[in-house]
Parts: structure tokens; sequence; C-alpha cells
């Protein structure tokens, strides 16, 4: 047993909520943002980024390790773009980020950096590429990752995949994913869900281009989620 990383899923189990759908149409990424204070700017905190072009992130756990991880998912997705000129596909790019996940201990002669203990961030990879269409991939903070068509980490990620896997279907649209994933953080947060406090972005296998959902946006599938 390797008590450490033990340790860094425990860490995932207290941070913030991120719901993850895969479609024949896209995927779907809905993030929790924990808003301690009324004078904290929303927008400060940010728990979806975009890796590259094709391919964006939720994060879950220990910012501050996320956003390590996810810098050099950039670097390496940059350096294959420009090495190649062609996208990295979204399982090598998440391969790259668990390999750095696995450096923790290592004693090499060389000059990367060492760590002492793992990353306390669970991550949920979303993406299109030729090859394989839209993925979702999750990797924990051992460095294994697997490809699902909805997950859920976090907080309250066991009461979201409880409702996942009796409302999804792999005919479910774009459209129909955010509402899912909406509806269901919105059932298992204690928080009221609002405008400010979640982010939704998606990846359309049509276009291949991650984009993070406008206010707009958000508040009108809010209101639907609301409505429904």
């Amino acid at each position: 047993r390797l008590f450490q990383v033990e340790y860094a899923m425990e860490a995932i189990k207290l941070g913030s909520t991120s719901i993850g759908i895969q479609t024949a149409e896209g995927v779907v990424l809905v993030a929790e943002k924990r808003i301690t204070s009324s004078l904290l700017v929303p927008s400060s905190v940010v728990k979806v980024v975009e890796v590259d072009t094709h391919v964006g992130c939720a994060m879950s756990g220990l910012t501050a390790d996320a956003r390590t991880m996810l810098d050099h998912a950039r670097v390496e997705a940059q350096h294959h773009r420009f090495t190649y000129d062609e996208p990295m596909s979204v399982a090598a790019v998440t391969q790259a980020t668990c390999d750095l996940a696995l450096r923790f201990g290592e004693d090499d002669d060389d000059d990367t950096p060492k760590m002492s203990r793992p990353f306390g961030v669970a991550l949920l990879f979303a993406g299109v590429d030729k090859r394989n269409g839209p993925q979702l991939i999750y990797a924990d903070p051992s460095g294994t990752y697997v490809r699902f068509d909805a997950k859920a980490i976090g907080g309250a990620a066991e009461g979201a995949q409880s409702t996942l896997v009796e409302q999804y279907s792999k005919s479910l649209s774009l459209h129909d994913a955010q509402v899912l994933a909406l509806k269901t953080l919105k059932e298992v947060v204690e928080d009221k869900i609002t405008v400010d406090n979640v982010d939704i972005a998606v990846v359309p296998t049509a276009s291949a281009k991650f984009r993070i959902l406008s206010k707009d946006e958000v508040t009108a599938l809010l209101d639907e989620v609301g409505n429904a």
C-alpha cells in the first residue's frame, strides 16, 4: 500500500465536485466553484481550463497541484503540435500528464525537479481527436487513467456517479448532456448553483474546439434545469 497516494485520494474527496459526460456529439465538463466569501471575486476561481484547442480539463482537489500538472500538459501538447504539425491525441495528453504524476519519490541523476509526494488532485480530460472522436478520461493521483462515458469527481462524487449511472444514455445529445450534468451537480452539492459558482465547457465533435460557456448560456441552462 502506498499511503501517500491514499492520502492524496482523500484530499480529492474534500474538493469541489466536477462532472464530465461524453456523447457522440461531443464532451461536456461541469465544475462547482466554492465561493467561500461574499468578497471573493468568482471569476478568479478556475475549475475548468483549456489544455489545447481540442482538449479541456476539469479538476478536483488541490488547485495548485492541478496548475502544475496542467502547465506540463500544455507544454507537451504544444511540443507535439510544433514537432509533428498535428494535435496531440486526448489519450496522449493524459498519459503525458500521468507520467508527471508518477515522478514522486524518484531519485534520478538528471536535472528534472523531484517531488516528495503525489499530486492531490483528480483530473477529467475532455476532448475530440480524429482517431478516437470524443473522449472523456479520468486521471487519479496514482498516475492511473481510465476512459469513461460519464464520470464525477470530488466531494459529492459518489452521489453524482449514482445519478449518472441511472440517467446516462449513449444517445444523449450534447445539449441533453449539459442539462444532465448541471442537474446532477445541482442535486448533490450543498450550495445553490448560480451562474457565479459553476463552470461549464464543451468540446463539440463537429468543430473539435474547446469552449467555456458564457454567463448568458449558463443562465439559460440553469433556467432550463430549474423548470425541468
